[in-house]
C-alpha cells in the first residue's frame, strides 16, 4: 500500500512551510496555550490546500489496511459505519450531511509525515497521528469533546468551527457517537485553506462544512491514568522476577474457616511491598509502550533482503528512512522502535538519535559498525528502508 501512495501529495511538499503561530513564539505557545486555551491561527501554512484529493481519500478508505469511518446525519439521527468501504458504499452517499474520516494517513503518504514534522515542537512521544476528513456542505460529526490536544488544519474548502468551554458533558443517549446533547457555542470562525485551530483537551467543538472541504487533524496521545497504570503493571509482570512463595508455618486455628485472616493479609501486604521500580524501569516502559504499533499495524519484511554489505553501500549512497508506520523514540543511551528497546554505546546512540529525531539519515552520513548492525536488523524487520 505504501508504494501505491508514495507520490500522492508530493506536489504539495514544497508548499509545506514551518508552522506559523500567528506571531506567537513556540515558547509562548507552550506556556500560554498548550493544554490551557484555544488558539485560532490564520494562514498557519501559507499556500497549503491539502495533500490529497477527495477521490484519493475515498480510495484510501476502501483499503483494508486503513482505519476509516463514515458518519451520516439523516433525519436528525446519527449513523456510523466503519471501513473498509466499497466503491458502491461511497457512490450511494447523499449530497450533503456526511463525513468520511481516515486515521493514520501518515502511514501511507510521505507528505503526511512531512506535515507532522512541522509539529516537532511537541515531543514525538506525544504525537498520535494525522487524520484526514472530507465532508460536503453540512457535513460534520456533531459537537463533541476530545480527550487530547488537536490542531485542526484546513485544506481545501472551508469549515465553520464552533467552540465552548462548557462543563455540561451529557451525550445524546441513542447516538453511536459521543455527541453532546446540550452544546452551547461561545465562539465561532470559518477556516479557509491554510488556517488552523488549536484546541486543548475537553474543549467542546463542532465543525460544519460550508462547502466541499477537507480537514487535517493532528492529534496527540493522552493515555488515561488507568491505562498507564495497567500497562505499567503488565510491563512489570514481564520484566520483574520475584523469588519465594506464600507460606504459613505458624498457621493458627480459626473460628471461621471461610475468613481471610489478618495474618494472611499482613503477609501478602509484605509480599506486595517487594514490588519496586526505578527511573530506568519507567523510561523503558514508556519507550516500549509509546513506540508500540497500533494493533492493526503490520510490517512487511523485504522478500529478498540485501546482504549486509550491499545494504551498507546503499545507505551510504542514498541514506535511510523510517518506514512510515514505524514509531521511534530515544532514552538514555537507549533507542526504542516499534515496542522494542536497544541499549547501545554512547557513540551509536549519537548516530541513531538523528534517525529518531529526523526520521531519516542523509546519504554519506558516517556511522560505526554497531549502528550498521542495528540498522540492518531493522531493515530486515521492515522497520526502515533505503531512500531512493
Amino acid at each position: 500500500m505504501i508504494n501505491v501512495w508514495k507520490n500522492c501529495g508530493e506536489q504539495n511538499i514544497n508548499k509545506i512551510q514551518a508552522i506559523a503561530l500567528g506571531g506567537i513564539t513556540l515558547k509562548d505557545f507552550l506556556r500560554d496555550y498548550w493544554q490551557k486555551r484555544p488558539l485560532l491561527i490564520r494562514n498557519a501554512l501559507p499556500g497549503f490546500d491539502g495533500l490529497l484529493t477527495p477521490d484519493e481519500l475515498m480510495r484510501l478508505a476502501c483499503d483494508e489496511d486503513a482505519q476509516s469511518r463514515l458518519v451520516v446525519q439523516k433525519k436528525g439521527k446519527w449513523h456510523l459505519k466503519h471501513g473498509p468501504f466499497s466503491d458502491n458504499d461511497l457512490a450511494r452517499l447523499p449530497k450533503k450531511q456526511w463525513t468520511l474520516l481516515v486515521q493514520d494517513v501518515n502511514h501511507f503518504l510521505p507528505s503526511a509525515r512531512d506535515l507532522l514534522s512541522r509539529f516537532r515542537f511537541i515531543p514525538h512521544a506525544r504525537l498520535d497521528d494525522l487524520m484526514v476528513s472530507f465532508a460536503p456542505k453540512g457535513g460534520g460529526v456533531g459537537p463533541h469533546f476530545d480527550s487530547y490536544d488537536v490542531f485542526l488544519l484546513q485544506g481545501m474548502g472551508s469549515r465553520r468551527w464552533q467552540i465552548s468551554a462548557q462543563q455540561d458533558d451529557q451525550f445524546i443517549a441513542d447516538a453511536p457517537l459521543r455527541v453532546l446533547r446540550n452544546f452551547q457555542p461561545e465562539q465561532e470562525w470559518v477556516l479557509e485553506a491554510g488556517d488552523m485551530l488549536y484546541l486543548p483537551p475537553h474543549y467542546a467543538h463542532n465543525g460544519i462544512a460550508e462547502d466541499d472541504c477537507m480537514t487535517y487533524s493532528i492529534g496527540f496521545r493522552a493515555p488515561s491514568h488507568h491505562e498507564l497504570i495497567t500497562q505499567f503493571l503488565n510491563y512489570l509482570q514481564d520484566n520483574v522476577a520475584m523469588e519465594g512463595r506464600y507460606s504459613d508455618p505458624d498457621l493458627q486455628l480459626q473460628l471461621h474457616s471461610s475468613k481471610i485472616s489478618a495474618a494472611m493479609q499482613s503477609q501478602v501486604n509484605s509480599i506486595l511491598k517487594k514490588i519496586k521500580w526505578n527511573r530506568s524501569d519507567i523510561e523503558d516502559f514508556l519507550g516500549i509502550y509509546l513506540s508500540e504499533p497500533k494493533t492493526h499495524v503490520f510490517f512487511e519484511q523485504p522478500a529478498k533482503p540485501l546482504t549486509p554489505n550491499i545494504f551498507q553501500q546503499k545507505i551510504k549512497k542514498n541514506g535511510v528512512q523510517l518506514n512510515l508506520k514505524s514509531r521511534m523514540l530515544s532514552g538514555n543511551n537507549k533507542i526504542f522502535i516499534n515496542g522494542e528497546v536497544y541499549k547501545v554505546s554512547t557513540n551509536t546512540y549519537k548516530e541513531l538519535i538523528k534517525l529518531a529525531d529526523d526520521q531519516e539519515l542523509l546519504p554519506f552520513y558516517e556511522i560505526g559498525s554497531e549502528a550498521k548492525k542495528v540498522l540492518y536488523q531493522w531493515y530486515v524487520s521492515g522497520y526502515i528502508m533505503n531512500k531512493n
